[in-house]
């Protein structure tokens, strides 16, 4: 049996974290934008259709799902090697609970979901209002 030393780490890194402790897949920008807050996701492969967004308890919940029917073999119909990443995808931003359903926008092109949250506008402080007496 041989030993192939470049597949030793193949498996080990697979849905874990790189360096700056992000996940590997659906990495995302944010930006703060116009008074709103822009996140940029990134989903190569993924369909529009395979996305869904729920808001719920003041968390922004991503989740994508992504199949590949192509798989690369060799003459005996082995995988020789498969980095591409299948299956269900899920991502989690808190936006606050005073943001609704449709103060979110979101746009779907070339691979990258773009979602436009609007900043959770501070809590007003009551003045202390003074009742006249007659």
């Amino acid at each position: 049996m041989r030993y192939y030393p470049v597949f030793d780490n193949l498996f080990d890194d697979f849905f874990t974290t790189d360096a700056q402790g992000t996940s590997s897949v659906m990495k995302t920008d944010i930006v703060e934008k116009d008074g709103n807050y822009e996140l940029s996701i990134e989903m190569p492969g993924v369909k529009k259709e395979d996305i869904q967004m729920e808001l719920k308890d003041g968390y922004l919940n991503v989740t994508a799902s992504h199949n590949t029917d192509k798989e690369d073999k060799d003459k005996e119909g082995r995988i020789i090697r498969k980095e591409r990443v299948s299956g269900s995808y899920y991502r989690s931003f808190y936006v606050g609970e005073d943001i609704h359903t449709e103060d979110v926008k979101a746009s779907f092109n070339n691979g990258e979901l773009i979602v436009t949250v609007p900043k959770e506008a501070p809590k007003k402080i009551e003045e202390n209002k003074f009742i006249p007496i007659e």
